[in-house]
Protein backbone atom coordinates (compact mmCIF):
# COMPACT_ATOMS: atom_id res chain seq x y z
CA UNK A 1 0.00 0.00 0.00
CA UNK A 2 0.90 3.47 -0.47
CA UNK A 3 -0.33 5.55 2.60
CA UNK A 4 -0.18 9.34 2.86
CA UNK A 5 0.21 10.01 6.93
CA UNK A 6 -0.29 13.83 8.42
CA UNK A 7 0.77 14.80 11.80
CA UNK A 8 3.61 13.05 11.52
CA UNK A 9 5.38 15.47 14.04
CA UNK A 10 3.31 15.29 16.80
CA UNK A 11 2.52 12.27 19.46
CA UNK A 12 0.13 10.37 17.54
CA UNK A 13 1.21 10.73 14.02
CA UNK A 14 4.99 10.21 14.99
CA UNK A 15 4.13 6.66 16.20
CA UNK A 16 1.82 5.49 13.48
CA UNK A 17 4.31 6.88 11.38
CA UNK A 18 7.11 4.62 12.79
CA UNK A 19 4.67 1.43 12.50
CA UNK A 20 3.93 2.55 8.74
CA UNK A 21 7.67 2.15 8.42
CA UNK A 22 8.07 -0.91 9.73
CA UNK A 23 5.48 -2.88 8.27
CA UNK A 24 6.51 -4.77 5.05
CA UNK A 25 2.73 -3.78 3.60
CA UNK A 26 3.74 -0.65 2.82
CA UNK A 27 6.10 0.54 0.19
CA UNK A 28 5.62 4.47 0.78
CA UNK A 29 4.58 7.25 2.81
CA UNK A 30 4.07 10.29 2.39
CA UNK A 31 4.07 12.89 5.08
CA UNK A 32 2.24 16.21 4.73
CA UNK A 33 3.25 18.82 7.06
CA UNK A 34 4.28 22.39 8.04
CA UNK A 35 7.96 20.90 8.68
CA UNK A 36 10.23 18.38 7.66
CA UNK A 37 10.11 15.47 9.94
CA UNK A 38 14.08 15.82 9.88
CA UNK A 39 14.42 11.62 9.30
CA UNK A 40 15.57 9.58 6.55
CA UNK A 41 14.07 6.38 5.04
CA UNK A 42 13.76 4.72 1.81
CA UNK A 43 10.01 4.20 2.15
CA UNK A 44 9.24 7.79 3.55
CA UNK A 45 8.65 11.05 1.02
CA UNK A 46 7.55 14.53 2.10
CA UNK A 47 5.18 17.21 0.75
CA UNK A 48 6.02 20.76 3.05
CA UNK A 49 1.97 22.63 3.31
CA UNK A 50 2.42 25.81 5.81
CA UNK A 51 -1.25 25.96 5.83
CA UNK A 52 -3.67 22.91 4.69
CA UNK A 53 -6.57 25.63 4.21
CA UNK A 54 -4.71 26.85 1.38
CA UNK A 55 -4.55 23.32 -0.28
CA UNK A 56 -6.86 22.89 -3.38
CA UNK A 57 -9.55 19.87 -4.43
CA UNK A 58 -7.88 17.27 -6.09
CA UNK A 59 -4.72 18.30 -5.15
CA UNK A 60 -2.08 16.45 -7.98
CA UNK A 61 0.57 15.50 -5.37
CA UNK A 62 -2.22 13.75 -3.20
CA UNK A 63 -3.21 11.10 -5.88
CA UNK A 64 -2.66 7.53 -6.60
CA UNK A 65 -2.65 6.88 -2.49
CA UNK A 66 -4.56 4.06 -0.85
CA UNK A 67 -5.43 5.37 2.39
CA UNK A 68 -4.89 8.39 4.30
CA UNK A 69 -4.35 8.59 8.02
CA UNK A 70 -4.56 11.74 9.21
CA UNK A 71 -3.43 11.84 12.84
CA UNK A 72 -2.94 16.05 12.70
CA UNK A 73 -4.49 17.63 15.20
CA UNK A 74 -4.58 19.87 18.34
CA UNK A 75 -5.32 20.29 22.07
CA UNK A 76 -8.82 22.73 22.64
CA UNK A 77 -6.95 23.87 25.85
CA UNK A 78 -6.81 27.68 26.15
CA UNK A 79 -8.87 27.85 22.45
CA UNK A 80 -12.30 29.30 21.49
CA UNK A 81 -14.42 27.58 19.75
CA UNK A 82 -14.25 29.51 16.62
CA UNK A 83 -10.59 29.05 16.36
CA UNK A 84 -10.38 25.29 17.58
CA UNK A 85 -13.26 25.01 14.78
CA UNK A 86 -10.94 25.93 12.01
CA UNK A 87 -8.07 23.84 12.93
CA UNK A 88 -9.92 20.92 13.59
CA UNK A 89 -13.06 20.65 11.35
CA UNK A 90 -12.11 23.25 8.58
CA UNK A 91 -8.39 22.24 8.19
CA UNK A 92 -9.02 18.39 8.07
CA UNK A 93 -12.07 18.77 5.75
CA UNK A 94 -10.14 21.08 3.52
CA UNK A 95 -7.54 18.60 3.01
CA UNK A 96 -10.10 15.25 2.51
CA UNK A 97 -11.41 17.29 -0.35
CA UNK A 98 -7.64 17.82 -2.02
CA UNK A 99 -7.61 13.75 -1.69
CA UNK A 100 -10.82 13.55 -3.83
CA UNK A 101 -11.85 11.96 -6.02
CA UNK A 102 -10.51 8.98 -4.44
CA UNK A 103 -13.33 6.27 -4.58
CA UNK A 104 -10.30 3.67 -3.85
CA UNK A 105 -8.66 5.25 -1.34
CA UNK A 106 -9.24 4.78 2.71
CA UNK A 107 -9.93 7.75 5.21
CA UNK A 108 -9.01 7.43 8.73
CA UNK A 109 -9.83 10.12 11.10
CA UNK A 110 -8.04 10.57 14.65
CA UNK A 111 -10.34 12.13 16.67
CA UNK A 112 -10.24 10.64 20.19
CA UNK A 113 -12.13 9.17 23.11
CA UNK A 114 -15.29 11.34 24.26
CA UNK A 115 -15.77 12.31 20.90
CA UNK A 116 -19.93 13.00 20.40
CA UNK A 117 -21.30 11.78 17.34
CA UNK A 118 -24.65 13.40 18.60
CA UNK A 119 -22.38 16.81 18.31
CA UNK A 120 -23.33 17.86 22.03
CA UNK A 121 -21.51 18.12 25.07
CA UNK A 122 -18.17 19.70 25.69
CA UNK A 123 -16.98 22.06 22.78
CA UNK A 124 -13.83 19.71 21.60
CA UNK A 125 -16.10 16.85 21.84
CA UNK A 126 -19.23 18.35 19.56
CA UNK A 127 -16.08 19.95 17.03
CA UNK A 128 -14.71 16.45 16.75
CA UNK A 129 -18.37 14.60 16.32
CA UNK A 130 -19.21 17.08 13.64
CA UNK A 131 -15.92 16.46 11.89
CA UNK A 132 -16.73 12.95 11.94
CA UNK A 133 -19.48 12.88 10.93
CA UNK A 134 -19.14 14.93 7.51
CA UNK A 135 -15.98 13.06 6.37
CA UNK A 136 -17.95 9.81 6.60
CA UNK A 137 -20.26 11.30 3.96
CA UNK A 138 -17.73 12.05 1.42
CA UNK A 139 -17.24 10.01 -1.33
CA UNK A 140 -14.05 7.96 0.20
CA UNK A 141 -14.12 4.14 -1.11
CA UNK A 142 -14.09 3.62 3.33
CA UNK A 143 -13.92 5.81 6.24
CA UNK A 144 -13.22 4.68 9.52
CA UNK A 145 -13.10 7.42 12.94
CA UNK A 146 -10.68 6.42 15.86
CA UNK A 147 -11.41 7.32 19.01
CA UNK A 148 -8.05 6.21 21.26
CA UNK A 149 -7.72 7.15 24.65
CA UNK A 150 -4.36 6.46 27.14
CA UNK A 151 -1.73 5.82 24.70
CA UNK A 152 1.57 4.10 25.51
CA UNK A 153 4.69 5.64 22.90
CA UNK A 154 6.75 3.54 21.06
CA UNK A 155 10.75 2.87 22.28
CA UNK A 156 11.22 5.41 18.61
CA UNK A 157 9.14 8.20 19.21
CA UNK A 158 11.21 11.32 19.95
CA UNK A 159 7.93 13.69 20.21
CA UNK A 160 6.43 12.78 23.59
CA UNK A 161 4.28 15.48 25.82
CA UNK A 162 5.58 14.98 29.68
CA UNK A 163 2.22 13.60 30.44
CA UNK A 164 2.61 10.81 27.89
CA UNK A 165 6.15 9.95 29.38
CA UNK A 166 3.81 9.66 32.82
CA UNK A 167 1.45 7.97 31.05
CA UNK A 168 4.07 5.41 29.66
CA UNK A 169 5.39 4.17 33.10
CA UNK A 170 2.05 3.69 33.94
CA UNK A 171 0.57 1.52 31.10
CA UNK A 172 0.94 -1.69 32.78
CA UNK A 173 -1.12 -0.93 35.72
CA UNK A 174 -3.86 1.15 33.36
CA UNK A 175 -4.49 -1.55 31.49
CA UNK A 176 -4.57 -4.23 34.37
CA UNK A 177 -7.21 -1.32 36.42
CA UNK A 178 -9.10 0.32 33.75
CA UNK A 179 -9.30 -2.38 30.47
CA UNK A 180 -10.60 -0.97 27.68
CA UNK A 181 -9.22 2.65 28.03
CA UNK A 182 -5.30 2.61 27.01
CA UNK A 183 -3.08 1.11 23.96
CA UNK A 184 0.39 1.21 22.87
CA UNK A 185 0.97 3.10 19.89
CA UNK A 186 1.94 0.24 18.20
CA UNK A 187 -1.75 -1.38 18.51
CA UNK A 188 -3.13 2.01 16.89
CA UNK A 189 -0.69 1.91 13.96
CA UNK A 190 -1.38 -1.68 13.48
CA UNK A 191 -5.06 -1.13 13.64
CA UNK A 192 -5.12 1.80 11.00
CA UNK A 193 -2.97 -0.54 8.76
CA UNK A 194 -5.88 -3.25 9.23
CA UNK A 195 -8.33 -1.12 8.66
CA UNK A 196 -6.86 0.13 5.39
CA UNK A 197 -6.21 -2.98 3.86
CA UNK A 198 -8.57 -5.33 4.84
CA UNK A 199 -11.33 -2.88 5.93
CA UNK A 200 -13.56 -3.24 9.17
CA UNK A 201 -17.49 -3.74 10.17
CA UNK A 202 -17.25 -0.60 12.27
CA UNK A 203 -16.86 2.80 11.47
CA UNK A 204 -16.29 4.32 14.31
CA UNK A 205 -14.06 2.68 16.61
CA UNK A 206 -13.49 2.84 20.71
CA UNK A 207 -9.99 1.98 22.28
CA UNK A 208 -11.34 -1.79 22.33
CA UNK A 209 -12.09 -1.94 18.93
CA UNK A 210 -8.73 -0.39 17.81
CA UNK A 211 -6.59 -3.13 20.36
CA UNK A 212 -8.94 -6.12 18.35
CA UNK A 213 -8.28 -4.28 15.24
CA UNK A 214 -4.72 -4.34 15.96
CA UNK A 215 -4.88 -8.80 17.47
CA UNK A 216 -6.58 -9.63 14.34
CA UNK A 217 -3.28 -7.68 12.07
CA UNK A 218 -1.03 -9.37 14.52
CA UNK A 219 -2.95 -12.72 13.66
Amino acid sequence: MKIILTGATGFVGNGVLWECLSDKSITKVLSVGRRPLGISHPKLEEYIVPNFLTLKDSDEKLQGYDACLYCAGISSVGMGEAEYTRITYDTTLRFAHALLPAPRMTFIYVSGAGTSSAETGMMWARVKGKTENDLMKLPFGRSYMFRPGLMKARAEQTTIPKMQKVLKCLYPVLKVLMPGTASTMEQVGKAMIEAASKGSDKRVMEVRDINALAERRQG
